[in-house]
């Protein structure tokens, strides 16, 4: 008979939990009527975790290379089951009340994830840290970050199909591998749906595997990097636009606010803002083309309307005419120069040509250089 679902576990020397796990998930099949396999994903056990799952006539795979996201891959595309759902050998989500994820699973969603805040967390089963700082936090930038409407990002407990896992085209090695697999479906346009689970205290002796720091910040890392968006583009924009309003103030004249003077000194710093601003804008184009020409972040219509509206011929342009601009700019302040007999410069009238001019040729430079590489990363196209 064609196997429905595979219930697939990492395993790492988890000998105290894993045959209550696996025989929670055997009845479950058995009183639902559901044909199943448990898949148990070693990697590299060294506790007899291996015989214990071959004895209860679960499915052992090894899996060499290590981590938690390598492991679940391993298992995952060793399962026969049309749908798949992953949860931790610890013995803390109930592998007995699967049963809303398989409906969710048969309505034909995608990504089924567990929610533990509207399940329940039991007492002594969640660290303080976890429950009112990192999942919070991290749920809340994912959410942000990637329009999605999950309210627990790393729920270990989450059923999807086969075919959903091959789409989400997965690439980590360890724990940001949960955050992948939201981050993915949401921006594969996914259907992605959420169902109540109880997480219960860990049954083993021994420390988790989870690192809280190390960990945390590899999820809050993937999350950042694979939103250029938050990373360059909002920074940029907004460092850019303050720094081009009060230079167009401070070029007028100098502005004072109570007893402080600001003038051409201070157009320094606004000017600097926007180069700065700009370069991240930069980076957002480039760091764009790079993800999605390598298959690390999808492809969209906005991304091919890109490449219509930025390319190499428009951006040679818009330099040289901005150089240009900076050049004419700068004989103007040597103009200015020269009628004071080449001598020390103490009119700021001809500092609010030579800042701008600068600034200008700046902006023209980096444009032609971003335009050069814009379309050699593009050349696929």
């Amino acid at each position: 008979m064609n196997v429905e679902l595979s219930v697939v576990m990492p395993c790492l020397n988890e000998a105290e939990t894993l045959a209550v796990c696996i025989k929670k998930a055997q009845g479950f099949f058995e009183r639902e009527n559901i044909v199943g396999e448990v898949i148990i994903a070693d990697n590299g056990s060294t506790d007899g975790s291996q015989q214990i799952a071959k004895d209860l006539n679960a499915t052992v795979i090894n899996v060499p290379q290590k981590g938690y996201g390598s492991a679940l891959r391993g298992g995952i595309e060793a399962a026969n089951g049309k749908y798949i759902i992953m949860g931790d050998a610890d013995d803390s989500y109930d592998f007995e009340n699967l049963m809303p994820y398989i409906m969710k699973l048969r309505e034909g969603y995608d990504l089924v994830m567990g929610n533990r805040f509207k399940g329940g967390i039991k007492k002594g089963a969640m660290p303080f840290l976890h429950k009112y700082l990192g999942n919070p936090v991290l749920s809340f930038i994912g959410r942000l970050f990637f329009k999605s409407k999950i309210g627990d990002f790393h729920c270990g407990l989450r059923g999807f199909s086969k075919e959903a896992f091959y789409k989400m085209e997965l690439k980590t090695t360890g724990m940001e591998f949960a955050s992948e697999m939201i981050v993915k479906a949401s921006l594969k346009n996914l259907k992605i749906a959420e169902v109540p689970t109880i997480l219960s205290p860990d049954g083993r002796s021994r420390p988790p595997h989870l690192n809280t720091w190390r960990d945390g910040w590899r999820h809050l890392r993937f999350l950042v990097l694979y939103s250029p968006n938050w990373l360059f583009m909002v920074p940029g924009l907004l460092l850019m636009l303050f720094g081009l309003i009060t230079s167009a103030i401070l070029i007028t004249g100098p502005v004072s606010v109570g007893n402080v003077n600001f003038d051409v000194h201070t157009l320094l710093f606004t000017s600097g803002f926007i180069l700065i601003g700009f370069q991240f804008i930069l980076f957002y184009g480039l760091t764009k083309v790079f993800t999605v020409e390598n298959e690390l972040l999808p492809k969209s219509k906005k991304y091919d309307r890109l490449f219509k509206f930025i390319n190499l011929e428009k951006g040679l342009i818009t330099g040289f005419v901005l150089v240009i601009v900076g050049i004419v700019l700068s004989f103007l302040a040597y103009s200015d120069w020269q009628a004071t007999g080449y001598g020390n410069i103490e009119s700021t009238a001809i500092l609010r040509r030579v800042i701008p001019a600068i600034t200008l040729m700046l902006l023209g430079v980096q444009i032609i250089l971003f335009s050069l590489f814009f379309s050699i990363l593009g050349l696929k196209k």
